[in-house]
């Protein structure tokens, strides 16, 4: 048996190849868009992809499922269980092989039995995965977002991402059941989850990429003596906002991504372009660093640095009804690949063109324009200014990190729903822009700045570098009685 990880450090995303060596056959579980990779993979093996499956209806990712089995010609095997809004509308069409709980897929020498897991989702199902021709007992499961390696996966994304009001608890009873049909599995059986640790499926998954069920039933806090009442109460607490497009994502992956056959580079765009763009209200995101952007930038435009973070903070900033251009940094050869892929994996397939960044300064300088500035403050000198009420600052951090300290006086608005919120924002005073480190900050002073307010300053080092100063901080006040 051959059995290959393929890890997207952005996405912390897991993928699946798994083959037999005997008859040259190879399925692969939860792809994302990136094909090539595990056709290139499985030939370097000597395998063919025949089989391609996914463990449910993914939300932070555009699936690879349709895109992969129209590259190989492989059968598509896709889960029918849960009620009909779950079902994948597409699967009829593409001649997809339903399979429900107990059903088998067999790849070769090797048995794949489908196990029933919601919770996550209503249609979530696991592979448990047994090589024949060694045993007949199963090695491993891979457990897509029902058990991560530390954690499980949460069950509230329908109710607060998918917007379908009153799920999350009857969903977090479901996965609390799910978990009971793992107790007579063996502890070594190995588990392979589908997502690592920066994933917004889950609140406190490890970085490490594999775990056995032994080791989960010693360390996973979901595994520890509780009643139901006390699970449902544990793992809807403390989940992070989910961004806005994964209610994309389902859409997307419900309907039937598009087949794409392969990444694709956008039109090179000369740099006297971006000034007709911005003036008829396309977007420009700049994605060189942040450090760059606010010493000097063409006005209009928004910052998303190209690093792990990108893909994140683009499904929540970018309209997915428009088109929209990239500044690249023309330093870089990679850049444009990168940006190309990131984008394209959670479906921000309307990339209009791009800019070589020094070639679209230049000739805006070159027209007349001036390029504008994101001053940054120290935490000293923020103190001073916050003492005398000069300043507005607004806080574009997460819930959780809001509740365990600000500020004093700061305006809570997380980066993702800042562009929604912007009438809440006064105008009169400057504003200061600060999360935990600066890097969200930096993000949405660049917002601020696109969307008409003059005067935006980054908080340098953030919540982080506020505390350390020794300033003081407000806390919410617990309610007792």
């Amino acid at each position: 048996m051959i059995l290959k990880q393929f890890y997207d450090e952005n996405l912390a995303q897991a993928s699946y190849l798994v083959g037999c060596a005997a008859t040259g056959e190879a399925l692969v579980i939860d792809p994302n868009r990136d094909a090539a990779q595990y056709i290139a993979a499985a030939a370097t093996e000597g395998l063919r992809v025949t089989a391609v499956t996914e463990t449910h209806i993914h939300a932070d990712f555009v699936s690879g499922t349709r895109e992969l089995a129209a590259r190989t010609g492989a059968r598509m095997y896709l889960s029918d269980e849960g009620d009909e809004p779950w079902k994948y509308r597409f699967a009829k069409h593409d001649g997809a092989t339903l399979v429900k709980n107990g059903d088998i897929i067999q790849v070769g020498n090797i048995r794949i039995e489908v196990m029933h897991t919601p919770g996550h989702t209503p249609e979530h199902i696991s592979f448990l995965l047994t090589d024949t021709a060694a045993t007949d007992r199963p090695m491993g499961i891979f457990t897509g977002d029902f058990i991560f390696v530390g954690d499980v996966g949460r069950p509230d994304l329908l109710e607060k991402a998918a917007k379908l009001v009153g799920t999350q608890e009857a969903a977090a009873r479901t996965l609390y059941f799910s978990l009971q049909k793992v107790h007579n599995l063996p502890d070594y059986l190995q588990i392979w989850p589908g997502h690592g640790a920066g994933s917004a499926c889950g609140k406190g998954l490890s970085a490490v990429r594999q775990s056995t069920l032994g080791y989960e039933r010693i360390t996973n806090w979901a595994f520890a003596p509780m009643d139901e009442e006390a699970f449902v109460a544990a793992v809807l607490s403390g989940q992070p906002e989910p961004p806005k497009y994964f209610a994309e994502m389902k859409r997307i992956n419900k309907e039937g991504p598009p087949i794409l056959h392969g990444f694709h580079h956008p039109e090179h765009r000369t740099g006297s372009q971006p000034a007709a763009l911005l003036k008829q209200g396309d977007t420009i995101v700049d994605t060189r660093p942040a450090s760059e952007f606010a010493a000097g930038h063409i006005p209009g435009t928004i910052n998303i640095p190209l690093n792990k973070a990108f893909s994140t903070w683009a499904g929540w900033l970018i309209p997915y009804d428009a088109s929209f251009s990239l500044l690249i940094d023309h330093r870089c050869d990679q850049c444009l690949d990168e940006a190309t892929r990131d984008l394209t994996t959670i479906g921000l397939d309307r990339i209009n063109g791009y800019f070589d960044a020094e070639g679209a300064l230049a000739a805006w300088a070159a027209g007349g324009g001036q390029l504008e500035t994101v001053p940054q403050m120290t935490a000293q000198d923020m103190a001073r200014l916050l003492q005398a009420d000069a300043v507005t600052v607004v806080d574009v951090r997460g819930q959780t990190e809001w509740e365990t300290g600000h500020l004093p006086g700061a305006m809570h608005i997380p980066l993702g729903d800042l562009t929604d919120r912007l009438n809440e924002i006064p105008r009169e005073k400057p504003i200061v822009v600060q999360c935990g480190s600066g890097a969200r900050s930096a993000i949405g002073a660049s917002l601020l700045r696109a969307n008409g307010f003059e005067n935006v300053i980054n908080l340098i080092g953030g919540y982080a570098a506020w505390q350390a100063a020794g300033n003081p901080v407000e806390r919410p006040v617990c309610q007792t009685g």
